[in-house]
C-alpha cells in the first residue's frame, strides 16, 4: 500500500471543519539515512517509514491555506491517539514545508473533542505479549514518534498547535515543545503514563522539571488534569482564547506574510501579537492549583525528596497536620493515587525528574527511547494497559513488584541505561527552549523583580515587558500573594 495522504488547496480561508475532494499524493521521503535504527542490543529495523499493509489513507489531512500550512488529525472515534501511520505521513510533510518559501505558518489541530489523546498503546500491548519481535515492533514505534517531537521541538518554522480538547501523551509530544501552544475552554492536559505501567515520555523529561516550583514532577507522579485556563497559567500553553475564534485566527495566520531576510524570532514576534488579537479575557483570575495548595505541592515534591516514600510521608504529615480541611483531604487522595500507580513507573518516574533536567533536548528523546525499549519489556505496561484501557478494571492491577519496598535503586537504574544510537530527523539541539519568552513571565523572574518593589511595579515593569500579554497581571497577582511578596 502507498503512503497516501490528502490534501486540500483553496482560494479563501477554510472553515474550521470543512472537507473537500482529497486528492492522493505520494508523500516524499527525505533524508533517508536516519531512517534505519542502529540499536547496540537487538537487530536494526529497516526504513521506519516505509508504509505498512494496515496504514490508513486519511488519518492526517493535510490543508494548504495561503501561508498556513495545517496537520488535522483526523480519528476522531479513537480521540486521534497517534500511531505509526500518522507519524510516517507527518515527518516527511513537515520536512517538505521546511524547504517551500510558501509555506508560512504550520497549525496542528484535531477532529472533534480531542486534540490528541496519546499514543495507541492497546495496540503495543499486543504486541508485546507476543515476546521479543513484538517487544521491538512497539520500541519502533516509540522511535518513529521521538522523531517525529523532536523535529517539531527543533523545527524551523512557526508552529502553532490548537490544543483544543483533550491534551494527553502522544499529544503532549505533538504540542508542548511548540512555540506557540494555544488552550481553550475545552483543554484538557494530563500525563497518565504511570496510571498503565509507563513513564510520562514525549520529552516530559525535558518540559516537566521546567515548570514552575515543583508543579512537573506533582503531575508526572499522579496524572492530575490541567483544565482550560489553568493549562495557560501554569505554562503548558503560551496563550488562552476561545475555541469559537480558532477558526478565524488561522485564517488571520494564513494572510501573514514574512520577507526572507527575517528571522525566526521576529517572525514568532509577529505571530505572537497576532494570536493576543484574539484574546477575549479569562475566565478566572488564578488557577485551581494556587494559594495553599501550591505551596504544599512545592514542599511535598521538593527537589531534596530521595524517594517516593518520602513524598507518600510528607504526604501523611500534611493530612495529620494540616489547618485546612481541603488540604486533608488532597493529601490524603494524592497519597491514595500514588499508591495505586505501579511502583515501578512511579519509582522510574521520580528518578526522571531528578535527573531529565540537565539532559539537553536531543538526548532527551535518546535516553527515553532506551527508557521506553525497558518498559515494553516489563511486564506492567502489558498489565496496566490490559487493566485500565482495554478491561477497564477498577480495582488495582496486579502490578510486579507490587509494593514500593520491593522497589529496588539497582532496578530502577537499569531503566537508565544507554542501550542505543536513536537516530534523530533534525540535527537542531539546545538545553532551554528558545522560545520561552513567548509565555507568561516565569516565578524565578517575578520574584527576582519583587525585592525592594511594590506589586503595582513589578505588574507595570511586567506587563511592559510582555506588552500587555493578557495573563501577566493576574499570574503576578498570584504569585506576590502566595509568596507573602
Amino acid at each position: 500500500m502507498s503512503l497516501r495522504t490528502s490534501i486540500r488547496r483553496t482560494a479563501a480561508p477554510l472553515s474550521w471543519h470543512s472537507r473537500t475532494s482529497a486528492m492522493p499524493l505520494r508523500a516524499k521521503v527525505i533524508n533517508p539515512a536516519w531512517m534505519t535504527d542502529t540499536r547496540m542490543y537487538s537487530k536494526p529495523t529497516g526504513n521506519l517509514l516505509a508504509p505498512q499493509p494496515d496504514d490508513e489513507a486519511d488519518d492526517v489531512i493535510f490543508t494548504n491555506n495561503y501561508g498556513v500550512r495545517s496537520i488535522e488529525l483526523n480519528r476522531p472515534k479513537k480521540l486521534n491517539s497517534l500511531n505509526g501511520s500518522m507519524a510516517r505521513k507527518i515527518i516527511p510533510r513537515l520536512q517538505e514545508w521546511t524547504k517551500s518559501e510558501l509555506a508560512g505558518v504550520v497549525v496542528i489541530k484535531g477532529v472533534g473533542r480531542a486534540f490528541c489523546a496519546g499514543g495507541d498503546v492497546a495496540a503495543l500491548a499486543q504486541w508485546n505479549k507476543t515476546g521479543p519481535e513484538g517487544q521491538q515492533k512497539s520500541s519502533d514505534y516509540f522511535g518513529l514518534e521521538y522523531k517525529l517531537d523532536h523535529l517539531i521541538a527543533t523545527y524551523t518554522k512557526p508552529y502553532v498547535a490548537f490544543m483544543d480538547g483533550i491534551t494527553m501523551g502522544g499529544g503532549v509530544g505533538l504540542s508542548i515543545h511548540a512555540p506557540f501552544r494555544i488552550a481553550t475552554e475545552n483543554t484538557l492536559f494530563a500525563m497518565p503514563e504511570t496510571t498503565i505501567g509507563f513513564f510520562p515520555d514525549v520529552g516530559a523529561s525535558f518540559f516537566l522539571p521546567r515548570m514552575d516550583g515543583r508543579l512537573g514532577t506533582y503531575l508526572a507522579l499522579t496524572s492530575e488534569q490541567l483544565r482550560g485556563v489553568d493549562a495557560f497559567y501554569h505554562g503548558v500553553a503560551t496563550h488562552y482564547i476561545h475555541s469559537s475564534t480558532l477558526p478565524n485566527l488561522e485564517s488571520r495566520l494564513a494572510e501573514l506574510q514574512f520577507p526572507d531576510y527575517m528571522d525566526l524570532k521576529e517572525r514568532h514576534k509577529i505571530i505572537n501579537s497576532t494570536i493576543e488579537e484574539f484574546s477575549t479575557g479569562l475566565p478566572s483570575e488564578k488557577p485551581a492549583i494556587s494559594g495553599e495548595l501550591r505551596t504544599a505541592i512545592d514542599e511535598v515534591f521538593a527537589t531534596d525528596q530521595p524517594s517516593i516514600q518520602a513524598i507518600l510521608d510528607a504526604l501523611e504529615k500534611v493530612k495529620t497536620d494540616a489547618n485546612s480541611e481541603s488540604l486533608q483531604k488532597w493529601a490524603e487522595k494524592t497519597k491514595d493515587t500514588i499508591l495505586t500507580r505501579s511502583p515501578i513507573s512511579v519509582a522510574v518516574t521520580l528518578h526522571q525528574m531528578r535527573v531529565g533536567r540537565e539532559w539537553s533536548i536531543a538526548e532527551t528523546f535518546q535516553r527515553e527511547y532506551d527508557i521506553a525499549a525497558h518498559f515494553m519489556a516489563h511486564p506492567d505496561f502489558i498489565e496496566g494497559v490490559t487493566a485500565r484501557l482495554i478491561e477497564r478494571k477498577k480495582e488495582r492491577p496486579n502490578w510486579q513488584p507490587n509494593s514500593l519496598a520491593e522497589v529496588t535503586q539497582k532496578e530502577v537504574a537499569k531503566f537508565f541505561e544507554r542501550k542505543s544510537a536513536l537516530p534523530l530527523v533534525s540535527s537542531g539541539d539546545y538545553k532551554e527552549y528558545p522560545h520561552a519568552w513567548i509565555g507568561l513571565p516565569r516565578e524565578h523572574e517575578i520574584l527576582g523583580l519583587a525585592a525592594g518593589k511594590s506589586s503595582d511595579e513589578v505588574i507595570a515593569t511586567l506587563v511592559e515587558k510582555y506588552e500587555g500579554k493578557q495573563g501577566v497581571r493576574e499570574k503576578v497577582l498570584e504569585v506576590l500573594e502566595r509568596t507573602g511578596r
